[in-house]
């Protein structure tokens, strides 16, 4: 994904229960050593519930497919996680440090529309039963839609 600025808007849904919307901003940078930085925040407008922070930190070597990355989950706490960067969508997989006793874990895909644009499909899990998702649009902000 491109640095800069990026806005996030979808739905959340839980085990249950109906679809809630939601809206983020995402900041990514790289740096010139093939390490970058994302941070996202979600808040869900008009309900009572608490924003999710997302700090990212990993490194995709120039010419690789895969990469590694931690990450400090504002609910989770702390995280590990890889992904895969294919033609046309980047694939991750998380789980969830010292948590063996609910092995949590999510995966997600974030397909490409364009480069500025991509279309997210997450999961959540424990052990092995879903327990929420999320779907979103991703759009990189530019001068002409800021």
């Amino acid at each position: 994904m491109q640095p800069g600025r990026w806005t996030l808007q979808g739905n959340w849904l839980e085990r249950e229960g109906l679809p809630i919307a939601m809206k983020g901003r995402i900041l990514i940078a790289w740096s010139r050593d093939d390490w970058f930085t994302m941070i996202t925040k979600l808040t869900f407008p008009n309900q009572d519930r608490e924003e999710i922070t997302l700090q990212y930190r990993g490194r995709l070597d120039a010419g690789d497919r895969c990469y590694t990355f931690v990450l400090q989950h504002s609910q989770l706490g702390r995280v590990e996680g890889e992904g895969w960067v294919a033609p046309e969508s980047l694939i991750q997989r998380h789980w969830v440090l010292g948590d063996r006793q609910q092995r949590r874990s999510s995966f997600e895909t974030l397909y490409r529309l364009n480069d500025d644009r991509y279309y997210l499909s997450s999961t959540n899990l424990t052990g092995h039963h879903l327990n929420s998702m999320m779907e979103a649009t991703l759009e990189r902000q530019t001068e002409q839609n800021t």
